[in-house]
């Protein structure tokens, strides 16, 4: 019987969001893989995406020297944020999630309404200290939806209310926000480029904003996301009205990444990218994503939640794009499979199968993810092995009834 075996797989995911960074998770498929197919060739390539985990992937990169540093964290506390230099192109990474990421946010203290971006400013402030020329920031992941408005003030603006007093932090405070004094801000923000590297479907404002698709997601109740909509809509118009920027800080591309951070650093006049374009092309780069695809028989990538969101920016539909361009097959693994993960197929994923097996509660799930991937990505190629199979049998009998005809 004849039997076409992949011989060569590009295993290419995101991360798992609190669960398992992309290196992990490529390395949780490639073992699953080898369980059935001990002699492919697998090659890896986690994907950098802006949000937890870009930092550990870009690390590997040539020339990366990994810095780090103390700061404010979402909910008040200090924690320790990594960031990467590149001294010869001299530019910085950082990810904002290290600083203010989802994860940095107890279960029982989500509330975007409250959560702070600033220590995003502070490191954006030390990495401006360090004397570099560019600065990218990875979008991502984020446990916040301020607007942008924290790392704003650490960065030396003071958001002031109707009685000249700082607001408070977090997005609720922007309701309050009437006047921005910039006269302390970093002078060196002048002089540098600042590039976000980011998810460009978000918005700040209107019915795809902030608050009302990622508001949710973050721990805001309804009551909470109709608080947040409004106070970001006031603060794109305060942002508007203090800083004259070229980009539409209300709907314009990337306005919404990490919870409006996109918006606050337009104003000082960043740039927002599509992130993959900027991670993927900007830096130095050990082995090329496209060549990889090209020689690959067979894809397989990864996300935590594959739904309708995916289609709009996410890893999997980027992978997707580039092994269309060449015909080579994907395959999605995921956490969950949510509300209009079937839209996938229309971008070029061919199969979706979910890790869980049985119903299973999300700590567990997180807990137990690295052992779900292997035994998923198992699973899934002794499938492919069974259509082989079968295809096989069928060329087989045909070529035979051509022998006997």
């Amino acid at each position: 019987m004849t039997m076409y075996l992949p011989e060569r797989i590009l295993v290419s995911p995101s991360g798992f969001k609190e669960s398992l960074s992309a290196v992990d998770v490529a390395e949780s498929i490639a073992a699953g893989v080898r369980r059935v197919l001990p002699g492919v060739r697998v090659d890896l390539y986690p994907v950098p995406d802006g949000g937890e985990g870009t930092v550990e992937i870009l690390a590997q990169r040539p020339g990366a020297i990994t810095h780090t540093a103390k700061v404010t964290g979402p909910v008040g506390k200090k924690v320790t944020a990594t960031w990467l230099e590149f001294p010869e192109s001299s530019v910085a990474v950082l990810e904002m999630a290290s600083a203010a990421g989802l994860s940095l946010v107890p279960r029982d203290l989500r509330d975007p309404t409250a959560t702070t971006t600033r220590g995003v400013g502070e490191l954006i402030a030390a990495i401006l200290d360090r004397g570099v020329e560019r600065i990218i920031v990875g979008c991502g992941d984020s446990g916040t939806s301020d607007g942008g408005s924290g790392a704003l003030a650490a960065l030396g603006a003071r958001i002031l209310d109707d009685q000249g007093a700082e607001i408070g932090a977090g997005g609720a405070e922007l309701a309050r926000a009437a006047r921005i004094d910039t006269s302390g801000l970093h002078p060196r923000l002048a002089e540098v480029e600042i590039t976000l590297a980011c998810n460009i479907h978000n918005v700040l404002t209107g019915s795809a904003g902030v608050a009302q698709v990622f508001g949710p997601q973050k721990g805001a109740t309804r009551k909470q996301v109709k608080t947040l909509a409004k106070a970001l809509e006031h603060w794109a118009d305060l942002l508007d009205e203090t800083f004259s920027p070229a980009a539409d800080l209300h709907l314009g591309a990337g306005s919404g990444a990490s919870g409006g951070l996109g918006a606050g650093l337009m104003a000082l006049g960043a740039t927002a990218r599509d992130r993959f374009d900027v991670l993927l092309g900007d830096l130095p780069c050990p082995a090329d994503l496209d060549d990889l695809v090209a020689s690959a028989d067979l894809i397989i990538t990864a996300e935590g939640a594959i739904d309708f969101q995916t289609p709009r920016g996410k890893v999997p539909a980027e992978i997707a794009r580039r092994a269309q361009a060449n015909g080579v097959p994907v395959l999605a693994l995921a956490g969950s499979l949510g509300k209009g993960a079937p839209q996938v197929h229309e971008v070029g994923i061919g199969a979706i199968a979910s890790i869980m097996t049985v119903p299973m509660a999300l700590e567990d799930a997180v807990r137990d993810g690295r052992q779900l991937l292997i035994d998923a990505a198992e699973r899934t190629i002794r499938l492919l092995m069974l259509g082989c199979a079968v295809s096989g049998r069928r060329e087989d009998t045909v070529r035979n009834q051509f022998k006997t005809a």
